[in-house]
């Protein structure tokens, strides 16, 4: 790693004879460092992102980004609302695999920071509902991974037993993810074509007069695959002030029957990244890594009111402080592991909850359920505030969520996968306060050790 950006450009030529470069510099950003990257200007007034890979990891990441450009011909691309990145070629830097694509113009939104209402929000639900809407022979002429709901389910019953045999994982959360699988109502959708777990910052957006932020392009390809809907909406745990309003933006635009169980699922994927990561660290041997999503798993399971954790009950009810003590997770891993998040950073400080007042005993099935609405803190939503630098850079903001439903084994998943979660739980019990500050006491703690690993 460490090239420099010139030498970055050369792989243009060799992935694209002919061209003639006329300058280079570094990303704005590149993946938190996950790869050697750069732009490079043409004679032409074209500029190219480069990316290198020199791990297994991020080289099958690049082969599978460039496959997923290819299969998604013109006739596919003017059926969506916005702009992918054109697939320019490929070569290799030393043992690099490099991958050169078009460079999209745009600013991006983190996740906690995307306002409700039209503009931003609205944008970004009709545009995945347009991923979600492009013909599945997209994906399968590709041979892409494709997943029905039953295999999708069948994929998380495996995470869920698999975690819980660690021993690491609180009864309680257990029981609730359970519950979840062998809730029926909850898989009857239709599979789509999905990027496998988009983020806040795949989205690239330009301003619109009268509009406000609109999505111009939509970054992260390489999970592209059929499966579970849920899973491109799962990242909204991380965007309470937006979330209602992606998900009816969403409904609104999809051109299929309503999913009941949508909403519920994306929630029980984002809590599963707490599952993904302890996971992980047992296949890989790693009491560090094991160490810390146990500690993240107590936390969670402390801000739950009861033990009653189905999700469908939770629909109606709120999340504890412990969710709360859960501070904005870095792309960064636990201390002493060399890796970097794949998933986006949010800030559950902001995940809280509307709890009722009252709660209707006689509604027990998803029929009888609200939806959960997450609620933030006021926050300026003027545009200065919500958006982040112009980014002049192709960013790849990663969810191994994904590899539930693309194929890729549980313990492939790399140590990038932290959590990006968010639950709800019952509130029928007492609340000790006491035990909730110990629980937030013990996320930061948690939490602070990834943070510093992060920054190193």
């Amino acid at each position: 790693m460490g090239r420099s950006p010139f030498t970055l450009a050369a792989a243009v030529t060799a992935a694209l004879p002919g061209a003639e470069v006329t300058g280079a510099r570094s990303l704005s950003a590149d993946g938190e460092g996950r790869f050697d990257s750069a732009v490079a200007s043409l004679a032409d007034g074209r500029e190219l992102a480069i990316r290198v890979a020199d791990d297994d990891e991020t080289a099958r990441e690049l082969a599978a980004e460039a496959i997923a450009l290819r299969a998604l011909t013109d006739g596919a691309r003017a059926m969506l609302p916005f702009r992918v990145p054109a697939y320019i070629g490929e070569t290799r830097i030393g043992d690099g695999r490099a991958l050169v694509t078009e460079l999209l113009p745009g600013f991006q939104i983190e996740a906690p920071l995307v306002p409700p209402g039209r503009g931003a929000a609205q944008s970004m639900g009709a545009s995945i509902a347009a991923v979600h809407g492009l013909p599945t022979s997209v994906v399968r002429g590709a041979g892409l991974a494709t997943r029905t709901a039953e295999e999708s389910r069948a994929e998380l019953e495996r995470l869920v037993d698999t975690a819980a045999a660690t021993g690491r994982v609180p009864a309680r959360l257990t029981v609730r993810w359970r519950d979840a699988v062998a809730d029926d109502s909850l898989w009857r959708f239709e599979s789509t074509v999905v990027l496998g777990g988009v983020q806040s910052t795949s989205f690239l957006f330009e301003d619109d007069p009268e509009l406000g932020p609109e999505v111009v392009g939509l970054l992260g390809w390489h999970g592209l695959s059929v499966g579970d809907p849920a899973l491109d909406l799962s990242w909204l745990s991380a965007a309470p002030d937006a979330a209602a309003d992606v998900h009816a933006a969403y409904a609104g635009a999809i051109d299929r029957a309503p999913d009941a169980g949508l909403e519920v699922r994306a929630r029980l994927l984002a809590e599963l990244e707490f599952a993904r990561w302890l996971v992980h660290g047992d296949s890989m041997h790693r009491p560090d890594i094991v160490d810390d999503a146990a500690a993240l798993l107590d936390a969670l399971a402390e801000g739950l009111r009861t033990d009653d954790l189905s999700i469908i009950d939770a629909r109606t009810a709120g999340v504890d402080s412990a969710l709360d003590a859960l501070d904005r997770v870095p792309r960064g891993a636990v201390t002493e592991v060399d890796t970097s998040m794949h998933t986006d950073a949010y800030n559950p400080e902001e995940l809280w909850i509307e709890v009722p007042e009252e709660s209707d005993s006689a509604q027990t099935n998803t029929e009888s359920m609200e939806p959960l609405r997450t609620v933030g803190t006021d926050r300026d939503h003027d545009d200065s505030a919500h958006r982040t630098e112009m980014l002049n850079v192709e960013t790849e903001d990663l969810s191994e969520a994904r590899s539930i439903f693309a194929g890729t084994h549980t313990a492939d998943v790399g140590e990038a996968t932290r959590p990006a979660a968010a639950s709800a739980a019952s509130a029928a019990a007492a609340y000790d306060e006491d035990d909730s500050d110990e629980a937030q006491r013990a996320a930061r703690a948690a939490l602070q050790r990834w943070k510093s690993s992060s920054s190193e």
